[in-house]
């Protein structure tokens, strides 16, 4: 697996990591990293718009959730995909399955994930980060905030497996029923 360099450059840890060694340095670190088979790349920070954006979805979604057994997870809580040996930090996401809750630094299960695009990581949004969490079995919904062009694409899995591009923009017409179904 390739990590595009320009948003997360080389490895911060030359020596290989287990997963173990990954959530012990992550719990004692004062900078994220995401962790791709054995090898920690540190993250880099996020513009005001870019958390604004984060935690105004967030909002919506706790919101729109209460009372459901689903929990809303901002940025720094962390996805395991244990089949890749990845760990990734999306901006949103949302489970709603009970084995998550038996991890605290990272859940497994995720229904919904959204990234907020930005210039040094959309390329690996789009790309492989994509590719990697399709393998979820859980994941329902991938959702795509693109602020530069006011466009959200949300890929939605299919009842054949296949995914389905939905693409909201200024142009779209609005919708007072807008429902996100969780």
């Amino acid at each position: 697996m390739k990590y595009p360099s320009s948003s997360h450059g080389l490895p911060t840890h030359p020596a290989h990591l287990t997963p173990e060694a990954y959530l012990a340095l992550e719990t004692e670190s004062d900078i994220k990293h995401e962790y791709m088979d054995g090898q920690a790349y540190a993250m880099a920070g996020t513009t005001d718009q870019h958390n604004t954006i984060s935690l105004n979805i967030a909002s919506l979604l706790r919101n729109h959730l209460r009372g459901s057994g689903c929990r809303t997870h901002m940025a720094d809580v962390k996805i395991r995909l244990v089949s890749l040996n990845c760990f990734y930090y999306p901006d949103l996401f949302v489970t709603c399955d009970p084995r998550d809750l038996e991890t605290p630094l990272y859940k497994c299960f995720p229904k919904l994930i959204i990234e907020v695009l930005s210039d040094s990581t959309e390329a690996f949004d789009r790309g492989d980060k994509f590719n990697h969490y399709q393998t979820l079995s859980t994941l329902e919904e991938y959702i795509l905030i693109n602020t530069r062009q006011q466009r959200i694409e949300a890929f939605r899995r299919a009842q054949n497996g296949l995914w389905v591009l939905q693409t909201y923009s200024t142009d779209t017409e609005r919708q007072d029923h807008f429902e996100i179904p969780i």
